[in-house]
């Protein structure tokens, strides 16, 4: 059997990692593939040292990178043909010499640390950077760093180098949120407070999971006026707070819960699934002919539909009708037992009420903010976050994001002063929502954020959780509780360093965190 070794998602096997099989499903010879393409991209970086790259270069380094992040691409074809077009833009810019496969993860165990640590954080910022990029939007700031970050990953660097490399990274990153969150509210306009059902009507229907916006715009034009409802899953389910999607009748719902519960809520669906981006799994043969992948996201021998400037969703369409869905109305829930869902809360809208925040906080009314939000995941443990949300006192109010929110975003755990003690403040990416909101109460109490009644609890799956981790640091924010575990690529002195500048805690359980963080 070949060996590979892949250490950068939450559920890496036994905490060390993966050498025989991923987790996820990756097989060696993609987790090999992807670090060739690591490894080739480092080369082109080198080459492109000093010069003007093109458009199309840069669309590539952002692609390559994202179909490495955990769940993206499973298919070794799809590498091959990334490999190739990388090595022949390497050969335009001059040509420069690869890193080697296997320095990537070895030598010294802090170097390959912070090493990894950028590696994964550039390859999370791909992801949101291709998305800003489909709809227009391009920063030369967040573009430098992809060349700039894999050309140091290619060198020698001692480790406070290697730390102020990562601060650098995280200060982009946080400008790369930005852009994104300016690509989607400029193209769908500002989130508004929406519940979403999890109902699914009888009739044919079309499930989208993922991230990425444009795709569900498009598709909802495609099939409008066809009789074919659409439902989002996973991290599409804030596409419902944006007005511009309001305008279709035939967006209905959320189905299912969170990426790791795909192969079981998907089994023997009467509709067509289709993958925007990560959060695919190895699809059950009760499913595997109505997967649909677009984008860099792959799987061998599943449909997909290739990128243009308006993509071809007739198959989907045909498909949908074909198979009809269900004959009757589906009554599914939360995994609490809830059948809606809060979206919406975005900077936006939380700004907009600051001053119901801010005199709630002044009266005594809030005593606290939690962040509880990040990736959810598949392995045990992540109970946690739920029973955290469920004892957060009443005084004290829950923000959240991401998928981890699935673990409790159909709790309904009251108000304080006519607002939701629960509010999602959207994707993964919208952690930039999140952070403009501390900033403003900051200015507002005229305090630091660490100063702030403000902790976050994060959980934490793939790269995007790096990179988010990364700009928090970059900010300065202390005292973050972070699980289920700690990422295995964390050597013990960088995760000692970790703990002694920033105060990171691995999260033990709801009742003593809650305790420790509300006796300060």
């Amino acid at each position: 059997m070949s060996q590979m070794f892949c250490f950068q998602c939450e559920q890496t096997a036994g905490g060390k990692g993966c050498t025989n099989a991923g987790v996820c499903g990756k097989k060696p010879e993609v987790a090999n593939k992807h670090d060739e393409l690591t490894c080739t991209l480092i080369g082109l970086a080198r080459a492109a040292s000093g010069q003007k790259t093109t458009p199309e270069t840069d669309a590539l380094v952002m692609q390559s990178l994202f179909a490495t992040v955990t769940n993206v691409n499973f298919d070794p074809q799809d590498f091959d043909a990334f490999i190739q077009k990388v090595n022949e833009e390497k050969n335009k810019l001059g040509g420069a010499e690869d890193f080697a496969p296997e320095a990537l993860f070895h030598g010294d165990p802090d170097i390959v640390s912070l090493r990894s640590t950028l590696l994964l954080g550039i390859r999370g910022m791909a992801a949101y950077a291709w998305h800003a990029y489909v709809l227009g939007k391009q920063d030369p700031q967040v573009t430098a760093c992809f060349y700039k970050g894999l050309k140091a990953i290619g060198e020698d660097h001692s480790v406070d180098e290697w730390l102020e490399l990562l601060m650098e990274f995280g200060k982009t990153n946080l400008a790369c949120m930005a852009l994104l969150d300016e690509a989607n509210t400029s193209a769908y306009g500002h989130p508004v407070p929406t519940k979403v059902t999890t109902i699914i009507e009888k009739g044919p229907f079309i499930v989208i999971t993922g991230h990425d916006l444009l795709d569900l715009k498009q598709l909802l034009e495609q099939t409008e006026g066809k009789g074919i409802n659409i439902y989002t899953h996973g991290e599409m389910l804030p596409a419902h707070a944006y007005p511009e999607f309001k305008k279709y009748v035939h967006l209905k719902g959320n189905f299912g819960t969170a990426w790791q519960n795909q192969q079981k809520e998907f089994d023997n669906i009467p509709a067509p699934i289709f993958f925007t981006t990560n959060c695919l799994m190895p699809p059950k043969a009760s499913y595997a002919d109505r997967v649909y992948t677009t984008s860099v996201v792959g799987y061998p021998e599943m449909k997909h539909i290739p990128d243009a400037k308006v993509k071809d969703f007739s198959p989907l369409i045909k498909q949908a009708l074909e198979l009809g869905g269900y004959s009757e109305d589906q009554y599914r829930t939360g995994i609490n037992g809830g059948n809606e869902l809060m979206t919406g809360f975005a900077r936006n809208t939380v700004l907009g009420v600051a001053d119901k925040v801010i005199d709630a906080v002044k009266g005594g009314a809030i005593k606290h903010f939690f962040l509880v939000g990040g990736c959810d995941g598949a392995k045990p443990g992540r109970n946690y976050y739920t029973e955290f949300v469920k004892q957060t006192p009443m005084d004290t109010v829950v923000l959240t994001l991401a998928c981890g929110k699935y673990r409790f975003n159909d709790l309904n755990i009251g108000e304080i002063g006519g607002l939701p003690r629960l509010m999602d403040m959207g994707q993964c990416n919208d952690a930039y929502s999140a952070i403009q909101v501390a900033v403003a109460l900051a200015q507002a109490f005229e305090c630091g954020v660490n100063d702030l009644p403000l902790t976050l609890v994060l959980s934490w799956y793939e790269q995007k959780a790096v990179c988010i981790l990364l700009t928090l640091l970059a900010l300065g924010i202390k005292n973050i509780y972070i699980g289920p575990s700690i990422p295995a690529f964390f050597s013990s002195n960088v995760r000692n360093v970790l703990v002694e500048k920033f105060n990171i805690t691995p999260i033990s359980t709801p009742e003593n965190d809650l305790t420790a963080i509300l006796a300060k």
